[in-house]
């Protein structure tokens, strides 16, 4: 028997199986054809009988099931009389059903057209399911009323087989799986949920004299001519055909792909989708997608996925691949999110979305799935949030009072009176203190709005009690600046006391010897020191970098972790901290505002507290944007801050050059500013790879004054405190985002006296960049962190704050009333079942658990 007929007994015969209900193969019987037909051709098959089959079997879909029957029957009894002997001579009886209904009698379907090969009630496709669609428009409960309903039946299970390899997927094997885990899919549920990375629309047909040069397309036409030539001594073959619809003709061209030549013919109908290029006048489409007219289009006259490949996978073998199992499984994936949440609000079903995600019908079925992609997203990565927090808030902790009086005398103890936001910031820490759960808050305020000041009067209440208290650092020299701080605001001298505090006022709360500094460049010596009286409970406060955790530090009672810059420690670092304690309380800080977006969802485990008000005397720094030509300006305004007795930065985005990068470097520039622009100043350098010892030394001397210019990288970014340095040049100022250069401009304005920051760019055609000009604009951290997040995503917010959780791709976290909606959903459903332990929410615990990778994320 011929390959291409014994394929068509086996369909034939599965159909019958079956019913007649066009599922024998995915996506009905007519999506054989194309690779049917050419196999036919290949075997020697009549052309009429060629054709008479794809006739037949291309109007199958629209028959009734009886017609069907008869059609398939009278077809097979064609077949036998079309080419005699060499055909088998089975009757039509043979496609009738077998007793056993709905058992396929030992015939499965040809091994290109099912997917799979294993477990045949679950690989094999089942009985008719119907594609869903998006629901009509319902009028929708209320999002209180969604809690509210009574107990749904359990849903039904998610298929077994989407644990399945994908080497289960007829047609991939093992060369063909070791290629695709390059692109993190090695299950069959990895294929439903590889999103496109963008989408070409060539659903605009048009004819052919109306084409225009540069355009996207679908051509339908006939095939008139077509060959294969070599060229370049036969190292390149081209096929070229001549494709006409009755408007005009157009050449089109394939290089190195001879096999079109055997596929397609004179006369054939085909659509093409591609490019409109030009040759000689005439317009031309080179290497265009095609297909033959007959088969249901994956790629022509459609809005088209386009997904990233790696070395062994071509595009138009993968999206097959994807379309067979998205077509199949699709319809079959059970939707997690409760009915009444989906319906109020307005979201499409979990299969519609998927379906559509990957083969859009339309622009608008597009944006339907995903926005309902984006809002599972965001639903639960809330979710895993709130349940973080909960469990934290489960833990007990040590409570600590702070009597009035005694916190208000510390209070006035600082060197300069607190903001109304401070005051409201030490009032929610207090509360926390005081309530026997642990504090898991993140105070979120602008760069010298006072945070360290706010974080002191936590230390104090805690030392207050004879517990101990841990502030970790990124960098030594952020570490050293809040020691230095932190000493001035904790303690005095005994001269002081007298001097200062009468018997009935409160003393410090600490006393010099009670806080230390703990990092990488600590001798030895007072390492050993300083571990020991940790130990033993004699030191109250301890400031230190990695060197807390890295060394083996063992604290008497720590009660009170502080994290300062928290989005530059990993998850483990932040967890090795809090394990020095029996579930201390915790203080995290940072400078870089948050967009409320990523607070109720990034953050949405933490308690958060913002420091939005600067104290008084404070200036704005006057910000400008300058091109390289002037570059001079800068250079004269910092010779007049200097002579006027101040200090100026000047920042490079790399610490050398090299061939391979056209910005400026801060080692090679530091020689050419000192010799040729200010020879008659002290300029001095720090960048990232000098030693500890060696960036404190420099940046001792900036701060006395011994360099009145400290050429510098980012490593100043966070925290360094010179009150006198009131000019801050950048330069590659295009290479950074908005929270970065904000942090830099920080670095002054922190004196009395008017500061300046000057962004200079790459090339002058940036100085009209937007992110610099938003600069120029404002002073406001909030508004620079949510332009960032439109420009830059939340990368840098996101990072390895939930380290568990799958990386966002579809929601867009500046759609504030997207995130909004998803996260009261989140917080109705949570209140309700916390545990999602009810029935109709199993299916949700296990898409909750697969979102997050099974990890934990990041309670602090």
């Amino acid at each position: 028997m011929k390959p291409s007929i014994q394929k068509l007994q086996k369909i034939f015969k599965l159909e019958a199986d079956r019913g007649y209900d066009n599922h024998a193969v995915m996506g009905g019987l007519s999506r054989i054809l194309d690779v049917w037909m050419n196999e036919a051709r290949a075997d020697g098959l009549p052309e009429d009988l060629i054709q008479l089959v794809s006739e037949r079997i291309q109007d199958y879909g629209r028959l009734t099931e009886k017609s069907r029957a008869e059609m398939l029957q009278g077809l097979w009894r064609r077949l036998q009389r079309g080419n005699g002997d060499e055909l088998v001579q089975e009757s039509a009886e043979q496609l009738q059903p077998t007793a056993e209904t709905g058992a396929p009698s030992g015939i499965t379907a040809p091994e290109d057209m099912l997917p799979f090969e294993e477990e045949q009630e679950i690989f094999q496709p089942e009985r008719a399911e119907s594609t869903p669609t998006t629901p009509a428009p319902q009028a929708a409960p209320t999002a209180q009323a969604v809690v509210q309903e009574t107990v749904q039946p359990p849903p039904p299970v998610e298929p077994k087989a989407l644990n399945a390899p994908l080497t289960a997927v007829r047609g991939i094997g093992e060369r063909l799986a070791a290629n695709l885990s390059r692109l993190g899919l090695h299950y069959l549920r990895d294929l439903l949920y590889y999103f496109p990375r963008r989408y070409d629309d060539y659903s605009r047909l048009k004819p052919i004299n109306r084409l225009s040069y540069g355009e996207e397309v679908t051509v339908i036409g006939t095939v008139q001519n077509i060959s294969t030539r070599p060229v370049r001594s036969g190292k390149l073959k081209i096929t070229e055909a001549i494709v006409s619809d009755g408007s005009g003709s157009l050449r089109v061209t394939w290089f190195n792909q001879d096999y079109i030549a055997r596929r397609l013919h004179p006369g054939m109908q085909i659509s093409l989708a591609g490019k409109v290029s030009q040759y000689l006048g005439r317009a031309v489409m080179d290497n265009p997608s095609w297909e033959p007219l007959e088969q249901e289009p994956l790629v022509t006259g459609r809005i088209v996925p386009v997904y990233s490949l790696t070395e062994g996978i071509r595009q138009k073998w993968l999206r097959t691949q994807i379309h067979k199992v998205v077509s199949y499984w699709g319809p079959r994936i059970p939707d997690y999110l409760p009915e009444e949440i989906r319906r109020s609000a307005g979201l499409v079903n979990l299969p519609t979305a998927i379906l559509q995600a990957h083969f859009p019908d339309s622009w608008e079925s597009l944006q339907a799935a995903q926005q309902r992609l984006a809002f599972d997203e965001i639903f639960l990565l809330h979710l895993g949030a709130l349940g973080q927090k909960r469990a934290w808030k489960e833990r007990a902790a040590r409570a600590f009072s702070a009597e009035s009086e005694w916190l208000e005398a510390q209070k006035q103890r600082l060197p300069f009176p607190l903001t109304g936001a401070q005051h409201r910031v030490i009032t929610e820490i207090q509360q926390d203190l005081l309530s026997g759960k642990p504090m898991n808050r993140l105070i979120q305020g602008d760069v010298g709005s006072g945070k360290t000041a706010v974080a002191a009067i936590a230390i104090a209440i805690i030392a207050h009690h004879g517990a101990q208290a841990a502030l970790m650092a990124p960098t030594s020299i952020l570490a050293e600046q809040h020691y230095k701080t932190l000493l001035s605001l904790l303690t005095a001298s005994d001269k002081q006391l007298d001097e200062e505090h009468p018997v009935s006022s409160a003393p410090p709360p600490l006393r010099p010897d009670e806080i230390c500094l703990l990092i990488g460049a600590t001798p030895e010596g007072e390492k050993q020191r300083i571990r020991a009286a940790l130990a033993a409970g004699t030191i109250k406060c301890v400031v230190g970098t990695h060197a807390l955790i890295e060394d083996p530090v063992e604290f008497a009672d720590l009660q009170l972790a502080i994290i300062d810059e928290q989005h530059r420690f990993g998850v483990e670092q932040r967890a090795a901290l809090r394990a020095k304690g029996d579930n201390p309380h915790l203080l995290v800080m940072t400078a870089t505002p948050i967009p409320r977006s990523l607070a109720l969802t990034i953050y949405g485990d933490l308690d958060l507290s913002v420091i939005d008000e600067m104290p008084p005397g404070r200036r704005p720094v006057s910000t400008f944007v300058l091109t390289p030509r002037e570059r001079e300006r800068a250079y004269t305004l910092i010779r007049n801050q200097v002579a006027q007795g101040r200090q100026a930065f000047i920042i490079y985005p790399l610490i050398e050059g090299n061939d391979n990068n056209d910005a400026k470097a801060a080692v090679d520039e530091h020689a050419m500013l000192q010799k040729e622009i200010f020879p008659d100043l002290n300029v001095g350098l720090l960048h990232g790879r000098m030693r500890p010892d060696e960036k404190d030394a420099v940046m001792e001397d900036f701060r006395q004054g011994k360099y009145h210019i400290l050429v510098s990288t980012t490593v100043i970014e966070v925290g360094v405190d010179v009150p006198n340095a009131s000019v801050i040049l950048i330069e590659g100022a295009n290479r950074f985002g908005l929270a970065q250069l904000h942090q830099l401009r920080g670095r002054v304005g922190r004196g009395a006296e008017q500061s300046y920051c000057l962004l200079i760019p790459d090339h002058p055609d940036a100085a009209e960049n937007e992110r610099l000009q938003v600069m120029a604009s404002t002073n406001d951290g909030f508004v620079l962190a949510e332009k960032d997040l439109q420009q830059r995503g939340p990368g840098q917010f996101f990072g390895v704050r939930q380290s568990g959780y799958a990386e966002m791709q579809f929601a867009n976290l500046t759609d504030i009333r997207l995130v909004e909606k998803a996260c009261r959903f989140a917080q109705l459903l949570f209140d309700q079942d916390p545990n999602l332990t009810r029935p109709e929410h199993q299916l949700l615990a296990f898409a909750l658990q697969q979102s997050w990778g099974g990890g934990k994320g990041d309670i602090s």
